[in-house]
């Protein structure tokens, strides 16, 4: 901190966090040395301030069809700078120019689920995630791209044969379902005897 004049007494603190509660303490110095520190003053919390740091790690997908899932990392109670504090969620399909906008109000929340039966499976959309607390709205973090939902894979494997390997055993092939904006991820493939 900044030495102040012998002759002053008192002292402005620049640059504390918002919202956050501090104790002070004074040391007299001289040509010899510095002194013994002065008792801590009261805790006294700074004054509330609209939030700067927007949530990281914005990501997301995955869930049941028709849902868009929104996940970040929760912003630390310190850098929330007041009471009140939440979740601003904006997203749009990619291309659209109108941002749909949800408020998630728990300050611990790291998700939301947007739900519409006219959301395609796979479909790319542009989310933002920003904070408020009772002074207003703070920052927005960058845009990510996130994908809806999958669906159930709409068609069957082809070219399913079988060889006998043995009295106890047959050897199932087929052709692999290829990745497209339909079929969505093939996790696994179950194999039914009829």
């Amino acid at each position: 901190p900044e030495v102040v004049n012998g002759r002053t007494h008192k002292a402005t603190v620049v640059d504390l966090s918002p919202w956050v509660e501090y104790e002070f303490r004074v040391v007299a110095s001289n040509s010899v040395g510095i002194g013994e520190p002065s008792r801590p003053s009261a805790l006294l919390k700074t004054k509330a301030a609209v939030p700067v740091v927007a949530p990281t790690n914005i990501s997301g997908g995955g869930g049941s069809r028709s849902e868009l899932v929104i996940t970040w990392e929760p912003v630390p109670e310190e850098l929330q700078n007041g009471e009140g504090f939440g979740y601003i969620i904006m997203f749009r399909p990619l291309g659209s120019t109108t941002w749909t906008k949800a408020v998630v109000t728990s300050a611990e929340a790291n998700k939301y689920v947007y739900r519409n039966e006219s959301i395609t499976p796979l479909s790319p959309f542009e989310v933002k995630v920003g904070v408020y607390n009772n002074e207003g709205e703070g920052t927005l973090s960058s845009i990510s791209i996130i994908y809806s939902g999958e669906d159930e894979p709409q068609i069957a494997p082809a070219g399913a044969s079988a060889l006998s390997v043995s009295a106890a055993e047959v050897e199932v092939s087929w052709q692999p379902i290829a990745w497209n904006r339909h079929t969505g991820r093939v996790l696994g493939y179950e194999v039914r005897q009829l």
